[in-house]
């Protein structure tokens, strides 16, 4: 589980490409304090395990699925990443709940700067505008950031100049790929609302019986 809040921007120092399959290492310097193998560190928003560490790096796998439905296959030598470890039970809970499972890949549409914030507006898969609401929280490659605006096909936020500094986000152009991971208790939220209980003895009957209805 992660909170969104950046901790550092690190490099892809080397990647091997499979047909869909990535080996990454990134190197870091904050995320490392404390490292062991097995450990999960979101990468532009992506929950992946270190495989192995070194003092100045940590190497992780990319399989198939995320290959597939995350901007991580869009990575060269060089390319800098959002870094965040997964959050300690004693840690404040700065962001929201972030899973670090991505449910899409959106595009920067647009960027305009608005005073001291710079607003986003990125493409969005219709299936997931139901899982946006405005002044909700949205993950985007990771960062956890407030919905503005939220139309059928895109979405937009506000960075802060903290937030432009800290995270890669500020630096994105026109075109630019992002990871989107909807707000984890909106999608439960959904799922509950659209699928009856099952095996639920709660009905008209039952509410009748013991006198709500």
């Amino acid at each position: 589980m992660f909170t969104g809040i950046i901790e550092e921007i690190g490099s892809i120092a080397q990647i091997k490409r499979g047909g869909k399959t990535l080996e990454l290492v990134i190197n870091a310097k904050l995320v490392l304090d404390d490292i062991k193998l097995g450990d999960s560190i979101a990468v532009n928003g992506v929950c992946l395990t270190v495989t192995h560490y070194t003092k100045n790096s940590f190497s992780v796998d990319v399989m198939p699925v995320t290959f597939n439905a995350t901007n991580l296959a869009e990575l060269s030598s060089g390319s800098l990443v959002n870094l965040e470890r997964a959050m300690a039970a004693n840690g404040r809970f700065g962001g929201h709940i972030v899973s670090g499972h991505v449910d899409g890949v959106g595009k920067v549409i647009a960027c305009d700067r608005l005073e001291n914030a710079i607003v986003y507006r990125i493409s969005l898969a219709p299936e997931l505008a139901n899982l946006c609401v405005a002044k909700g929280s949205i993950a985007l490659d990771g960062t956890s950031l407030t919905l503005v605006e939220v139309g059928e096909n895109y979405l937009s936020v506000a960075l802060i100049p903290h937030t432009q500094k800290m995270s890669l986000l500020g630096r994105k152009q026109i075109g630019a790929s992002v990871n989107i991971e909807c707000d984890i208790l909106v999608k439960q939220m959904q799922k509950m609302h659209s699928k009856p209980a099952q095996n639920s003895k709660i009905n008209s009957e039952f509410l009748h019986e013991h006198g709500f209805l």
